[in-house]
């Protein structure tokens, strides 16, 4: 897959190790590096579990989030098409519990308390949320292609207005945090007819904070609503998204109706067809980007897990030796925002790098400070060293064997369906369009183009530049794109245009006026008959 060799002393790296992957690298930079500064300052008990060794070999996961019936279990139907062991879809909360769409040789169920106990599966962490959520936790194994590169986790659906206030018995948000930690993409999915986001979708959308870059949104049933009501919806689920996802760029927000039913409104086919192909191309890189995001997660773990230590190690170091010492936390733990300036100041962290006030704040109540450790220098500089140099490294090595063996892409399932043939997304279309054409397609507009043509005053059967370039800025299409028909018009490069190649640079500026795309190079269908290659 990939290798992390430093070509130093026979391939091995200045401390004498050697790595055949970049999975073995991270995974081994985490226990020699990174583990002893967590189990040394209680890291996994206020903030994430450690790692584990199918934590680093894992294939990418996609972790869907959303309010109930908004399609969460019919998005992975139709990802897959094919039904999933446990999987229920109805109009009614259906989905209670997690289900882990897993890559299996045969199809069945795996329980979660069977589940946390297997190595191979990233899950063993996941015990400490106790029976109450093992009994509603599975993983659904099957043999099929989109598995083979990703799995899925499909999460209970949301409840609102009083059905929220039923307890699932376990933390929710706490889980979704521990998932949102792991997944390589988080989905968050919405219906065109159910965008209030209530107290729980509210929360659980806050549990994900520190993963802004892994969420995208999806806006489901969109066929339901004519384009006006879009308009309206689309707004409407932007500004409820700006009260709870608190980051300065617009989240991305994918428009369509993920299921293999028709479209009850077809005047948005076209957007629909293009979101979706969107949608499935940011789905299949995930296995190109999968080693570069858990290298980038390890990184947010490490500079997170530093901060941790020298706000546990001066909350030490302000403790009585003897006497007031109740007196003194209580102190220290309202003081915490304080204390978080002085460390910003004192070791120039960024205010982005500190963990939750109020959390901290909550948490350190059930600790006593005294026996907390004091500040390990060495610890925190074999952190540094890390992030300075070898994650640096890892971080070349990856693009370079990247380069040599691509990882493969999503493919089977509806991944497969629309790439090729007169059902891909463009076929027939834009600049696609008489592709398949016995005739050349120019010819069905030709006779209106000769008729501006001649009056451009041609002479020997052609127009100068200057004259084409009078009729062709009535387009008010820019001087870049017009400069850029006028060279793919100009078959044989004379500076002049005859009638056939004027009928081209009009039938192009036609295509850019629609909204399509053009080409590079000229497509041997629009050459014209006179100027044969």
């Amino acid at each position: 897959m990939f290798s992390w060799v430093r070509q130093e002393q026979g391939g091995r790296n200045k401390e004498g190790e050697m790595y055949q992957t970049v999975t073995e690298g991270l995974q081994s930079l985490y226990t020699k590096k990174l583990l002893p500064l967590e189990e040394t300052y209680l890291f996994h008990d206020f903030h994430s579990p450690a790692l584990e060794a199918a934590d680093f070999q894992s294939k990418p996961m996609v972790l869907l989030v959303g309010q109930y019936s908004t399609g969460k279990t019919t998005f992975i139907r139709y990802l897959l098409e094919q039904d999933f062991p446990g999987m229920r879809i109805g109009p009614e909360p259906t989905t209670d519990g997690f289900i882990a769409v897993m890559y299996g040789e045969n199809e069945g169920v795996v329980p979660g308390n069977a589940l946390v106990v297997d190595p191979k599966k990233p899950f063993r962490k996941l015990n400490a949320f106790g029976n109450a959520f093992l009994n509603r936790f599975i993983c659904s194994q099957m043999p099929n292609q989109v598995l083979q590169s990703i799995s899925i986790i499909d999460t209970p659906g949301i409840l609102s207005g009083e059905k929220q206030r039923i307890s699932r018995g376990y933390d929710f948000a706490e889980v979704l945090r521990w998932f949102g930690e792991r997944v390589d993409r988080i989905i968050l999915l919405f219906d065109a007819h159910k965008l209030d986001i209530s107290d729980e979708f509210s929360e659980a959308i806050k549990a994900l904070k520190g993963q802004d870059d892994k969420i995208r949104v999806v806006l489901n049933k969109a066929d339901q609503v004519d384009t006006q009501q879009l308009m309206r919806v689309y707004g409407a689920l932007m500004w409820s998204l700006g009260k709870v996802i608190n980051t300065p760029e617009v989240v991305r927000v994918y428009l369509g109706s993920f299921w293999a039913k028709p479209l009850q409104n077809t005047e948005n086919r076209r957007l629909f067809e293009a979101e979706s192909q969107d949608l499935f191309r940011d789905v299949q890189s995930l296995p190109r980007n999968a080693a570069l995001r858990k290298l980038n997660d390890l990184i947010k773990r490490a500079r997170l897990a530093k901060v941790h230590a020298y706000i546990i190690s001066y909350l030490k170091k302000e403790m009585p030796s003897l006497f007031g010492r109740e007196k003194k936390k209580e102190e220290l733990i309202m003081r915490l925002p304080e204390i978080y300036t002085i460390l910003q100041r004192e070791h120039h962290i960024s205010p982005g790098d500190f963990p939750s006030v109020t959390k901290m704040q909550d948490m350190l109540q059930h600790y006593d400070f005294s026996k907390f450790p004091s500040l390990k220098v060495k610890l925190i500089e074999s952190v540094d060293k890390m992030l300075a140099t070898k994650i640096a490294v890892l971080m070349t090595m990856i693009r370079d064997e990247e380069s040599k063996q691509p990882p493969a892409m999503v493919s089977g399932g509806a991944f497969e369906g629309s790439q090729d043939g007169p059902f891909g997304q463009g076929y027939g279309e834009g600049i696609s369009a008489g592709a398949d054409a016995e005739d050349w397609i120019v010819n069905r507009d030709k006779h209106r183009y000769d008729e501006i043509f001649y009056t451009l005053m041609p002479v020997n059967g052609k127009i100068t530049g200057v004259n084409a370039k009078k009729e062709m800025m009535n387009s008010r299409l820019p001087n870049t794109v017009l400069g850029k028909i006028w060279k793919l018009a100009d078959c044989d490069r004379d500076g002049m245009l005859d009638d056939e190649e004027f009928a081209l640079a009009q039938h192009l500026i036609k295509i850019k006026l629609e909204g399509y795309e053009l080409p590079t190079e000229l497509p041997d269908h629009l050459v014209p008959p006179s100027h044969p290659e």
